[in-house]
């Protein structure tokens, strides 16, 4: 897998390279770099190599484009030296090789002109071997393939809601917890004593209102024999709302002592994998504490991001063969290729799209979901998904070699029945395995150079041969 880093100054943009420059991810950072790399900003732009574990034939390609465009390397480890020693002296190798043909043709340049011609003409070159493959034309299914970043189904950070000091902790890091188990407890004896007191601040407030009841109960009937003034039964009366509020109010005080006295117990709020607890026994904590996490992880979720073209082909399901990622988004099966390169065995299914589309990557995110009663995937792994988006029925397929892409534009090389090439420009569609379909441009039984297209010319003649790589498919 890999993962791509993107920070900028104004004076240095900087790409950050982790993991494996390999084919499955040459095209998805050769994508980034044309949607955020400005040649016209003058600013420096480093690529820094340091985390890059693995570079390809495809990888190195990639990087020679991205040194033509100006790109400065920064590599500290002996394997991305070598890549970038290796690159450097290809590059000064074909720069002395065009030299040298220039000073070969100012030479017989300069030959011809002052020296008396003795033959007609220098015998013709022989016709260059070229391996072609010819244009298929089948129905084939298409699949999308992103990197993706597991993330628990629910992630919960546990803090205590009362401050002290911590006593126990009672998990195992990194064991599955319930719901509700103690996971930590604080000292209790503070707030065992709060909670004794408001019981007795309590007990007084009851024994004050039954005395003012009994006040009131015995000022009745004197009152209304104008045995007592009534101004004297009003006190009495009012004495004994306020003995009922004073009552009401340490009661509240009782149950709030109570509340903190359990909360000296630090339940877990999920089911799930508790994490390493970040926290000493003895320290003192407090609600702005985070002792530990606890992340569901079965299900598990997985993010990953497509592209905005790819999103709007299958949103609706408008498009001929598209997959409706809206409507059906949980009938469509996703497989999740580990970072072993092993595939999970459990299918898992779509749960829904982001909001908005990443103005920086140009890209929307995917949230997914896959079964895992074992607790195999864990939050924060890396993996490959895949999920079908679509058919095409009578795809023209072409050997991916065989497309030349410049400029924005892609070009393929076809041999006609006189083994002479014809440079034509094509578009192309999705890329199925090794194979790149052609949507415009060639037409079926038609001959495409997929090695040595580099050594013809337009009108040129050819020596085709089969192409090796046509077995593979």
């Amino acid at each position: 897998m890999l993962k791509i880093s993107f920070s900028e100054t104004s004076t240095e943009e900087r790409w950050i390279l982790h993991g494996r420059l390999t084919v499955p991810w040459v095209q998805e950072l050769r994508a980034c770099w044309k949607k955020k790399h400005h040649t016209d900003v003058e600013r420096a732009c480093i690529v820094d190599l340091n985390e890059v574990i693995f570079i390809d034939k495809s990888g190195e390609r990639l990087l020679s484009m991205l040194a033509r465009d100006g790109a400065q390397f920064a590599a500290s480890g002996i394997y991305t030296k070598h890549v970038i020693e290796h690159l450097n002296v290809r590059r000064k190798r074909r720069l002395s090789n065009e030299l040298g043909c220039l000073i070969l043709l100012v030479l017989a340049a300069a030959f011809g002109a002052g020296c008396e011609r003795r033959v007609a003409s220098a015998p013709a070159p022989p016709a260059p071997t070229v391996e072609v493959a010819p244009v298929i034309q089948k129905n084939v299914p298409i699949e999308g393939e992103w990197v993706g970043t597991l993330e628990g189904y629910v992630n919960a950070q546990i803090s205590p809601h009362v401050s002290g000091y911590l006593i126990r902790q009672n998990y195992q890091e990194g064991g599955f917890v319930r719901k509700n188990q103690v996971l930590f407890e604080i000292d209790p004896g503070p707030f065992q004593a709060a909670l004794d007191q408001a019981k007795g601040q309590l007990a007084q407030a009851e024994a004050q209102k039954a005395n003012a009841e009994l006040n009131v109960k015995r000022d009745v009937p004197e009152a209304e024999a104008h045995a007592i003034p009534q101004a004297q039964l009003d006190t009495d009366t009012q004495a004994l709302l306020g003995a009922k509020a004073a009552v009401e109010a340490d009661q509240a005080a009782v149950e709030q002592a109570q509340l903190n006295l359990g909360y000296t117990k630090v339940l877990s709020l999920i089911d799930g994998i508790a994490g390493v607890n970040t926290v000493q026994v003895g320290n003192l904590v407090g609600p702005s504490t985070v002792l530990t996490a606890v992340s569901q992880v079965s299900p598990i979720k997985v993010y990953f991001p497509i592209s905005e073209q790819e999103y709007l082909r299958m949103a609706d399901g408008g498009g001929p063969g598209s997959v409706d990622f809206i409507t059906h988004a949980s009938r469509i099966p996703l497989q999740l290729t580990l970072a072993d390169g092993s595939a999970y065995p459990h299918p898992g299914r779509i749960i829904f799209a982001d909001r908005q589309v990443n103005t920086q990557t140009g890209t929307i995110q995917i949230v997914g979901e896959f079964p895992n009663s074992k607790n195999l995937l864990r939050p924060g792994q890396y993996a490959r998904i895949r999920a079908p988006t679509g058919s095409i029925t009578g795809a023209l397929l072409v050997p991916q070699a065989a497309v030349n892409q410049q400029q924005g534009t892609y070009q393929v090389t076809v041999i006609g029945s006189d083994n002479r090439a014809q440079l034509r420009t094509v578009e192309v569609g999705p890329r199925v395995g090794t194979l790149w379909v052609i949507t415009s441009g060639v037409k079926p039984g038609e001959r495409v150079v997929a090695v040595g297209a580099d050594k013809v010319k337009e009108g040129g003649l050819v020596n085709p041969t089969p192409y090796k790589g046509t077995e593979e498919r």
